[in-house]
């Protein structure tokens, strides 16, 4: 797929532009099942999450439905033509993001961090189990959780980047609806790896700090290609395992 380097954030929206205008060209007539998710990442040159992200922008646009074990169809009954709405960033985008940012926040906060700012993340671990357990929506208490993390480094800046790479999680239509997807098969905040996180902080070691952090938030990626996957087959031991090596590869730039 022919792109400038300035257009290849919103790569997600040109493949769902494309296939929009298939759509409405005919070459994918109304109830007609997609080609896979394999199939159409390499006609466009672009990775299986950035069509996960292209299907689900045409899925809120009322374009395509996913059917649960067969795959992504045409709707049966198209929306009227209208502009495609402006869906910001994706999920797998942000927490990208989020995986560059907060080790090192994390690290930092290891180092500097008080024995109040630990007892008010231990509070904090406590309302999340709450909100576990009463199928709370917004994931708040994981949110107050790694801000108060950021906080802990006692640099305004990092405080900042990381409220709004939290932030964009709710502003962004797309990026909602793949964690509704994510929550309604069960995907929640993990106890255990912010326990862990809360742990490493305590012995005041940075490394510790910054490996248990990425882990969680590679842990956090495998949830979100777990609950968007597009066809049942495609869940595949080998297939989750050649995505873990791209990203791995993308983590070591």
């Amino acid at each position: 797929m022919t792109r400038s380097p300035a257009e290849t954030r919103k790569l997600y929206q040109q493949v769902a532009a494309a296939i929009a205008d298939g759509i409405a060209a005919g070459r994918y007539p109304p109830g007609q099942r997609l080609p896979s998710e394999r199939d159409l990442a390499e006609e466009f040159g672009v990775s299986r999450p950035t069509i996960r992200e292209a299907m689900l922008a045409l899925e809120i646009r009322g374009m395509v439905e996913a059917r649960h074990g067969s795959g992504i169809y045409v709707a049966d009954t198209l929306p009227e033509p209208a502009p495609a709405p402006e869906l910001d960033i994706g999920a797998f985008e942000l927490t990208e993001a989020r995986a560059l940012f907060e080790p090192e926040a994390a690290a930092l906060a290891a180092a500097t961090i008080t024995d109040e700012e630990l007892d008010r993340l231990e509070e904090i671990l406590a309302d999340m189990v709450e909100e576990n357990a009463a199928e709370a929506k917004g994931e708040q208490a994981d949110r107050r959780f790694h801000v108060a993390i950021a906080e802990a480094t006692r640099n305004a800046a990092i405080v900042s980047v990381i409220e709004t790479l939290w932030d964009a999680r709710y502003r962004s239509p797309l990026c909602r609806h793949m964690l509704d997807k994510a929550r309604a098969v069960g995907v929640k905040p993990r106890i255990d790896e912010h326990r862990r996180l809360l742990d490493a902080l305590r012995t005041r070691d940075p490394q510790q700090a910054r490996k248990v952090m990425r882990e969680h938030l590679e842990h956090v990626i495998e949830g979100l290609l777990a609950a968007t996957e597009l066809e049942a087959l495609e869940r595949a031991r080998t297939e989750v395992e050649a995505k873990r090596i791209e990203y791995a590869r993308r983590r070591s730039v």
